[in-house]
């Protein structure tokens, strides 16, 4: 079972809409119980840093989510804010992350021609190999919408990497915790593949 967090600022409609397409049996759930039966999890996220990571306090999830990914070593997948939220810190806010991942979060710095935040498809290449990139060739794109990126403090971090006038972090990877940049829920066969992968064989 994989259980998608509800805490308040995710994009959870269309995360199950897609999980239902590829076979996964999830269910959404803010309830401490359930995330800690589940057997994989997603974190999903729209919105600012503080307010994530506030929410994600008020909720009473942290203890218990630090336990299931950091413990128990449940496979986690973290979308847009929520792959964010993974890291240490953001220059969007003041808040510190859930610090499971060696990263800061930064802003794309505007440039002539450049708009931020970064919107539409965008091509993702793989730096390192892992599961739930199983069958991706290399022309899969993904749909994005930030204005802020990952920036790990080691090379090794990076699963994905992507180009907006710069080469960024699109996906990291540490062990059990995987998170993504992109709205995979929508990004039609590419985004059902990979949410596919993490159903099936992370």
């Amino acid at each position: 079972m994989i259980v998608v967090v509800d805490y308040g600022a995710g994009n959870i409609a269309s995360v199950m809409n897609m999980l239902r397409k590829v076979g996964a049996k999830a269910k959404v759930s803010n309830a401490v119980a359930d995330i800690a039966a589940a057997d994989k999890l997603i974190l999903p996220g729209v919105g600012s840093f503080d307010a994530g990571m506030s929410k994600l306090s008020n909720c009473g999830l942290i203890d218990v989510l630090n336990t299931q990914v950091l413990e128990l070593k449940k496979p986690i997948l973290g979308i847009c804010l929520g792959a964010q939220m993974l890291g240490k810190s953001s220059e969007e806010g003041e808040l510190p992350g859930l610090g499971w991942v060696d990263m800061d979060i930064v802003r794309f710095e505007p440039r002539t021609g450049r708009k931020v935040p970064h919107m539409g498809w965008n091509y993702v290449k793989a730096t390192l190999e892992h599961p739930i990139l199983d069958g991706l060739d290399e022309a899969f794109r993904f749909y994005f919408v930030h204005g802020y990126y990952m920036r790990p403090n080691s090379s090794g971090l990076t699963l994905l990497t992507a180009d907006y006038d710069q080469e960024f972090t699109a996906a990291v990877v540490k062990k059990n915790i995987v998170g993504v940049q992109f709205h995979p829920e929508k990004s039609h066969k590419f985004g059902m593949a990979l949410l596919k992968n993490f159903w099936e064989k992370c």
